[in-house]
């Protein structure tokens, strides 16, 4: 089984998820930041997906990001909400040592075109929906 980790760096202290400097103090320019994961996370999860029988892809993000494209890729899609220091956490439910509890909180859009998007939309038809999310049984 193989297990991707990718998604966003941690930027409440720094530029922010949307705009923001394009350069760095060092004169190096600055990634922009969007919904969708960068080359090198989607390179990963098509290297590791596409090699392995069992992929699991785990999104460190402090938001929904766009993966429609990718998902058949993936055998389980696991959304960890930027652990900080606390990744500990994320471990003991991949490996079973807790059970999943999590529901989302908000809506995970299927494409950037439907930002934002709530419950009750009228066209409301997200990649996954308000309240989804496993549960699984201590072992």
């Amino acid at each position: 089984m193989g297990v991707v980790v990718v998604g966003e760096t941690p930027y409440a202290e720094g530029f922010g998820d949307v705009g923001g400097p394009l350069w760095q103090d060092n004169g190096v320019p600055r990634e922009p930041k969007t919904m969708h994961l960068n080359a090198a996370d989607r390179a990963a999860v098509d290297r590791v997906c596409g090699s392995i029988a069992e992929c699991v892809v785990v999104v460190v993000s402090g938001r929904p990001l766009i993966l429609t494209d990718q998902l058949a890729e993936m055998d389980a899609l696991v959304a960890a909400w930027l652990p900080g220091s606390q990744g500990e956490g994320v471990a003991d439910v991949l490996f079973g040592h807790r059970p999943f509890t999590g529901r989302l909180s908000m809506t995970w859009p299927r494409t950037l075109e439907q930002e934002p998007i709530n419950v009750g939309d009228r066209d409301y038809h997200p990649l996954f929906p308000y309240g989804w999310g496993l549960r699984t049984r201590e072992r």
